[in-house]
């Protein structure tokens, strides 16, 4: 029932991350924040399609 899931900085809008998310519970695009090496600073990722 878990999917993989690609997260992208929104600063550089580098694919940076992959995780998994149940879709059955959180329905909604996830956002977290992470470290990006290209920006250099924490910055906030969304999921990708």
């Amino acid at each position: 029932m878990r999917d993989m899931v690609i997260l992208a900085c929104t600063e550089c809008k580098q694919r940076n991350y992959t995780t998994t998310k149940n879709k059955k519970k959180n329905p909604e695009r996830m956002e977290l924040k992470k470290y990006c090496k290209f920006c250099k600073t924490h910055t906030v990722h969304k999921e990708t399609k």
